[in-house]
């Protein structure tokens, strides 16, 4: 029996083990945006214009970790 042989890069394995983190944080957000409106409509605004932000913040870490994933190859 021969053993399978495992080709690819372990940067990659990391990076999908990562896309974890900026998914997670992308969910928390908005969900606290859907439970702040529905507690308060009338800051509906206020907080979606956080939550984009917020959003921002969380896929530029993501995509520093995609990037950095084919650097350190």
């Amino acid at each position: 029996m021969v053993p399978m042989l495992i080709g690819g890069s372990l940067n990659v394995l990391g990076y999908g083990l990562a896309t974890l983190g900026p998914a997670l944080g992308v969910a928390w957000i908005f969900a606290a945006v859907i439970n702040g409106t529905a507690r308060q409509p009338e800051l509906h605004r206020t907080m979606l214009t956080t939550a984009f932000i917020g959003f921002a913040v969380v896929e530029a870490l993501a995509l520093f970790g995609f990037i950095l994933a084919f650097i350190a190859k």
